[in-house]
């Protein structure tokens, strides 16, 4: 493990309702012969120096993975950010060393092993508080680092402000993208939909 990825806490996105897959949890969907989950904690558990996972209801249903299981702090499914606050407050108590944490969606299974390195070096060289992922033109807000000092600031903008888009809060802050290559697999591909699972399974073949 790196020096970098011993100072972050990596937070696994995983409190959406899922409704385009027709509810339940997409993590547990099977890819390849794994839930998506599997494929999410193998790439990026050995970028960082602790994982949890942010899922709303009984966390007993992922008690296999053995890994923390934290719900939003703001009710009502507030969406991404609420996660991303409630991975923020548990690394500020159980991870201290930690000045950044990572988020990534729990529905993306072939994320880049670089994801750490590449997104910290972005964030430090052009010194910004933030840093977020993109391919093919396009970011991925969900995916990022996250300054832990912010928390605050986040907790101010759900619970008062009633914010709810990533890429609006973000904009208050400096904020460095860092651009994968989407050939031949795109590594942020998402599986939202019952088809996407179907092309998930294809995708799987190139990598392999």
């Amino acid at each position: 493990m790196s020096e970098t990825a011993a100072a972050i806490t990596g937070v696994i996105l995983a409190g959406g309702l899922a409704r385009r897959m027709g509810g339940g949890d997409k993590p547990l969907r099977m890819i390849a012969g794994k839930t998506i989950l599997d494929h999410v904690i193998t790439r990026i558990s050995p970028q960082c120096q602790a994982l949890v996972l942010n899922a709303n209801g009984d966390p007993a249903r992922f008690s296999q993975w053995k890994l923390p299981v934290i719900a939003d702090s703001v009710e009502g499914f507030a969406g991404p950010l609420a996660g991303i606050l409630a991975g923020l407050d548990w690394s500020a108590q159980h991870n201290s060393a930690a000045r950044f944490m990572l988020s990534v969606a729990a529905d993306c299974p072939f994320l880049p092993r670089d994801l750490v390195a590449r997104l910290e070096a972005a964030r430090a060289q052009e010194d910004a508080d933030l840093a977020v992922a993109a391919s093919a033109g396009q970011a991925h807000p969900v995916i990022g680092l996250w300054k832990v000092s912010l928390r605050e600031q986040l907790r101010h903008a759900l619970t008062v402000e009633d914010e709810r888009k990533i890429d609006r809060w973000t904009a208050r802050y400096r904020l460095a993208t860092v651009e994968w290559p989407a050939e031949p697999v795109d590594p942020f591909f998402n599986a939202n939909r019952p088809d996407d699972l179907d092309e998930a399974e294809q995708l799987f073949a190139l990598i392999r």
